[in-house]
């Protein structure tokens, strides 16, 4: 099988354009506080906001991210929950707005061990939210999830849908999503919580991508097996109830997840109120569907085995991303997943060879 060749998708030339900041700018530049900036999604974050003229401060405590991956924004190691801490931050920078992606994520550890969630999702939430507003840093951008909805009544799944999470994981952050309504009725944080549904991908030149220990996401694993490091991909139960049996899942590009970010900074920075936007492509594609897509995009056989169904796992999760769209002037540049796994591809190689030869 040969690799599928394919011209990509064009760099949004308002979000990806490189400005020529020099040290001395960037410090006079807006500064935004970027917590859990050395993970995942943090990190194209920071970039992007760093290429957008804005001054980028990490906070994190490495305890899963990478201290690389903050070479190009300033690094402050410590915890978010941690009041002295944070306010020290605050009072060196004077930040325009904190970000927040700071998390425990694990669906399956949030079950095995829930007190961890609780503490790391909401109550170092909320310590970093009472350290702003005494600092009065009154703008917050919440990253979320769709994990709040629990399984799904109506597909696409909008904004105004029920909440009902099934795991710890999930209460811990709708229980953010109600206090972030409660402090800005109380004490006028604006916020805007973006719930995400399933981000994949890496940075289109292929410097940035996804690196969990141990990772779970269902696109890195399926790389993994066409590099070699690993032997094969288990899909968790062929029985659900959608067209091939396997479950269906709407992935969201990392880049894009960003681009909205952006735009909700700038909505804030207009004088937005608190609000919640879903954040996905309002395609779904299934466990059957993403592994083709990859063998024909890394063009390896990939094999499979088939496991037993996950407890909680919901058949389809599809996001109605309209309002988004609407309001954000939200509009996703890659949205075909074959994009999506070929920028994937790209870092899945790159960590390969830098394993090989160390």
């Amino acid at each position: 099988m040969q690799a599928v060749e394919r011209s990509m998708p064009r760099h949004n030339p308002r979000l990806d354009k490189r400005l020529i900041i020099t040290p001395r700018l960037m410090n006079k530049a807006p500064a935004v506080v970027v917590a859990g900036g050395t993970g995942y999604i943090g990190s194209h974050m920071v970039r992007m906001l760093r290429e957008s003229g804005w001054r980028p401060i990490i906070i994190d405590n490495l305890a899963t991210g990478h201290a690389e991956a903050a070479a190009s924004a300033e690094l402050k190691v410590g915890e978010i929950g941690d009041k002295a801490f944070v306010a020290a931050v605050l009072k060196e920078f004077e930040p325009q707005c904190v970000m927040h992606f700071a998390a425990s994520s694990l669906v399956g550890e949030s079950v095995q061990k829930p007190g961890k969630y609780w503490r790391n999702n909401l109550v170092q939430t909320l310590n970093l939210l009472d350290t702003m507003l005494e600092h009065g840093v009154t703008q917050f951008i919440f990253s979320s999830t769709a994990a709040v909805y629990g399984n799904p009544v109506e597909v696409p799944i909008p904004e105004d849908h029920p909440t009902r999470p099934i795991n710890p994981y999930g209460h811990s952050k709708l229980a953010v999503e109600y206090a972030l309504e409660d402090y800005s009725a109380a004490h006028g944080l604006r916020s805007i919580t973006l719930r995400y549904f399933n981000a994949a991908g890496a940075h289109p030149d292929g410097s940035l991508g996804e690196r969990h220990e141990p990772e779970t996401h269902l696109i890195p694993l399926i790389l993994q097996v066409a590099s070699g490091r690993r032997p094969h991909i288990a899909r968790y139960g062929s029985q659900h109830a959608t067209p091939d049996g396997s479950c269906i899942r709407d992935y969201i590009h990392v880049q894009d997840l960003c681009a909205a970010h952006l735009l909700a900074l700038r909505r804030l920075e207009a004088g937005a109120a608190t609000t919640t936007y879903n954040l996905g492509n309002g395609l779904g594609h299934s466990v059957n569907e993403v592994i083709e897509a990859a063998r024909r995009v890394t063009g390896h056989p990939i094999p499979m085995r088939d496991d037993p169904p996950r407890a909680g796992d919901p058949p389809v999760l599809v996001a109605d991303a309209a309002r988004a769209r609407a309001e954000l002037g939200w509009s996703p540049q890659y949205g075909d997943i074959e994009t999506i796994i070929a920028h994937a591809w790209q870092w899945e190689r790159r960590l390969h060879q830098a394993a090989r030869h160390p």
